[in-house]
């Protein structure tokens, strides 16, 4: 049997496919949706206005986003039944697997979830966009044990989804900070999770298990829980003094320092400054010693390994500030990139191709099969 001998471990390198939704350069430090660098969006834009670019192809007029934002808020409410089965998870279960078990329920209750029609498919990716939020906030209350508190529609994305956390409404900065990072967060190409839902979509499998194909990958530590990873990294260094020590350590039993590299980015991810500035604005509001201490190791991971840090690294800074636990962050990320799963899967079904790349076989050669008896 002939075999192709040219293997890319994970894929790097490999093209899978043509989108016109990210496109990223890892030598320039460049990061662009639609055409648009990620900085003039990080200071302009809003999450609503990144979505509908996301989906649309191009930004939207005053009268569109004003439409778009009321449609998405509109859109917020949960039905009682996955709510229902959000109170019913153990209370020690990981809010990804919650929300993992709930988005596949909102598509058994969704009236269109077997609809493939485009219109029906780009309603889908509205209520999912909205409900994620409001699913999200609802698995922080319920283990808590708290009260589940009903979307505000006078609020936008961000700021709806603290105050539906906290039960109060956050600050303005609080707000642009989160609301920031939703930009930030929003797509990031043939990433693990976008593929994985591109990869469900080939199927013409239906738009909610695409979603939670992406929400069990992006679940990964290597993935969604990488800054997850890195505020538990924080938290066991502790002061900017103890660095040097727990850096020399992890490198020498080969332990990865999380929050620096990335699989694409040659360079700082240029999502990093962003994240970095709102966090610094934010410091008051927690241990001003998390920045210090962040501020620390990237001096010590540049003279050890010359490694750049990459989105994780102050995001874990920035969603600590903001007063949401370490192991909901996987469960922002997702808040945030379903903007741009909705949109991949769109794409995937305009125009479809079943996506079945081949392997290197590596087991025993041919063999005779010998009866039990003989075995």
């Amino acid at each position: 049997m002939t075999q192709s001998t040219a293997i890319s471990a994970g894929l790097k390198g490999v093209v899978a496919g043509r989108s016109g939704i990210c496109i990223i350069d890892g030598e320039q430090g460049l990061l662009a949706y639609r055409g648009y660098d990620i900085h003039d969006l990080a200071e302009h834009s809003t999450f609503e206005e990144t979505t509908y670019l996301l989906w649309e192809g191009e930004l939207p007029t005053r009268a569109d986003l004003a439409d778009f934002t009321t449609m998405l808020a509109g859109q917020r409410a949960v039905p009682a039944s996955v709510l229902d089965l959000i109170a019913a998870a153990p209370p020690d279960a990981p809010p990804m697997a919650t929300l993992r078990t709930a988005v596949s329920a909102l598509g058994a209750a969704d009236p269109l979830g077997e609809d493939m029609s485009p219109g029906a498919n780009r309603a889908k990716a509205a209520r999912l966009t909205a409900q994620i939020a409001t699913l999200t906030a609802a698995i922080e209350r319920c283990r808590r044990g708290l009260e589940s508190v009903a979307p505000d529609p006078a609020l936008d994305h961000a700021a709806n989804f603290l105050y539906m956390v906290r039960g109060e409404r956050a600050s303005a900065a609080a707000s642009r900070a989160f609301d920031v990072a939703l930009v930030l967060h929003a797509d990031h190409g043939f990433n693990a999770s976008t593929f994985s839902a591109r990869v469900t979509a080939g199927t013409l499998s239906d738009m909610h298990s695409a979603i939670t194909s992406a929400i069990g990958t992006l679940k990964g530590p290597l993935h969604g829980g990488a800054n997850q990873r890195v505020k538990e990294m924080l938290d066991e260094i502790g002061t900017p003094d103890r660095v040097v020590d727990y850096v020399d350590a992890a490198l020498a039993a080969k332990k990865r320092i999380m929050g620096f590299g990335h699989r694409v980015y040659r360079v700082e991810d240029p999502r990093a400054r962003h994240l970095r500035a709102h966090a610094e604005n934010l410091k008051e509001e927690g241990d001003p010693t998390m920045l210090e201490t962040s501020a620390r190791l990237i001096d010590v991971m540049q003279e050890r390994k010359g490694l750049a840090i990459n989105v994780d690294f102050y995001s874990a800074s920035l969603y600590t500030y903001l007063g949401l636990p370490a192991d909901l962050f996987p469960n922002l990320f997702a808040l945030s990139r379903i903007a741009g799963w909705t949109a991949h899967v769109i794409e995937q079904y305009a125009d479809n191709q079943l996506i079945r790349p081949r392997s290197e076989y590596i087991g025993p050669g041919q063999r005779r099969y010998r009866p039990l008896d003989e075995r």
